[in-house]
């Protein structure tokens, strides 16, 4: 099994050198990861300390940032090196994290690893869900450094627990302790003889909390509102914003105003976007100059403000789950103490099953329903307080996942 997993990095790596002239995140990666050893041997010298955080992308790093920031408090004399995998994490914070520097991680292979591990050498390494390296992970292992899993989620389709999964499985083994979200994937890991567990929660529960003591102002936005009712629709996708322009074209409410906040900031997808809508819009790169509450529709094509936005919002809408792409962070709405309405493919997120089934978010599936739900909620204010401090109460019961984490490494 080992022998084929490396076989298959290495034609992965062959592959994606392949792709990447033709597809323009792919080419960040290749070109990023092909400069990795360079940063490196420029940012850490012979005598450093160093921590490695370890994010597949942004999610993942937003995810980890509250034991991150704690761990810098408690390490204040190392090097942090934060990996990503993907660019949608490297390209937006290699220049504003929390770290000392900022790397895509090198494909898994051994040649990779060891150079890597020679460089880096972490006193402490943490991954974040479920990103799993077994060449990094076993070496890691085999120096006697420390590693910890921490906001885990395990699903039993997962490779970890098939006949063939024996050598991502062992990978498993090489933590010296995993945190998980729920019970489930608790017993998923002892389902495999692994003991070495807690269930802590979700470190994101924690993080967005952080976002209610800071300054969430953005006076255009406040401008555009205008104390009418909004709904803030967040990390959009197509099929997302097929059913929202359905209901902005036939909307009944001429005081309700939108904010779309698309997941690509794509310049020919969000003029196609902005046609498609019959009523008065503006971007977010246009609105210099203009008397923005004039319009109906605001779209921010722009990065790093929809967290602040939600603040703004009486509905919320989060993207992703009404077609394939996955279900993005409902909780940065949830927050905020706002009713949510997502697309129909939830199933994997355990948030958002357990808040539908509490009443503060509502899962829709085609145009009419949402239609329904959304009129509902305009209509009827106490329904639309009620979901509201629902989520807001669910994301306080929940957090603690920090303290839990940070105890076990204090050790």
């Amino acid at each position: 099994m080992g022998l084929i997993y490396n076989i298959g990095i290495g034609i992965t790596g062959f592959a994606l050198k392949c792709i990447a002239p033709f597809n323009k995140k792919i080419k960040l990666g290749v070109k990023g990861r092909a400069n990795t050893f360079n940063i490196l041997k420029k940012g850490i010298h012979k005598n450093d300390k160093t921590l490695w955080f370890h994010c597949a992308s942004l999610g993942e790093y937003e995810q980890g940032l509250p034991v991150f920031k704690e761990l810098k408090i408690l390490y204040p004399n190392h090097k942090i090196v934060l990996s990503f995998f993907s660019p949608s994490g490297y390209e937006i914070k290699k220049d504003k994290s929390i770290a000392n520097i900022v790397v895509y991680l090198p494909l898994d292979t051994k040649k990779n690893v060891n150079k890597f591990l020679d460089y880096v050498t972490p006193e402490l390494t943490i991954f974040v869900k479920y990103e799993i390296w077994p060449n990094y992970l076993n070496a890691l292992n085999q120096r006697n450094f420390r590693t910890i899993l921490i906001s885990a989620l395990f699903r039993e389709n997962q490779v970890f627990f098939k006949f063939y999964g024996e050598k991502l499985r062992q990978a498993l083994f090489t933590f010296e302790h995993i945190f998980t979200q729920d019970t489930h994937s608790k017993l998923l890991l002892k389902s495999i003889g692994y003991e070495n567990v807690t269930v802590s929660g979700d470190t994101r529960f924690d993080r967005v909390l952080i976002q209610l003591e800071q300054n969430n102002t953005l006076d255009f936005i406040e401008k555009f509102k205008s104390n009418s009712l909004c709904v803030v629709a967040g990390s959009t996708w197509p099929k997302d914003e097929d059913i929202l322009v359905e209901y902005i074209n036939s909307n009944p409410f001429s005081k309700l105003k939108f904010i779309i906040v698309p997941h690509n900031i794509n310049v020919s997808k969000i003029e196609k976007l902005q046609k498609q809508i019959i009523g008065s819009s503006i971007l977010y790169s246009h609105i210099d100059g203009k008397n923005i509450s004039d319009f109906q529709v605001f779209i921010v094509d722009t990065i790093g403000l929809l967290s602040k936005i939600y603040s703004y919002a009486d509905i919320a809408y989060v993207g992703g789950a009404m077609g394939t792409k996955g279900l993005h962070n409902t909780l940065e709405a949830a927050i905020f103490g706002i009713p949510i309405i997502i697309g129909k493919n939830y199933s994997k997120f355990p948030e958002a099953r357990e808040l539908i089934k509490a009443k503060g978010m509502f899962s829709v599936s085609n145009e009419n329903e949402f239609k329904n739900i959304v009129n509902s909620l305009i209509e009827n204010s106490d329904k639309r307080m009620k979901a509201g401090k629902i989520n807001q109460d669910y994301i306080k019961k929940n957090k603690g996942a920090v303290v839990q984490i940070m105890d076990f490494i204090r050790k």
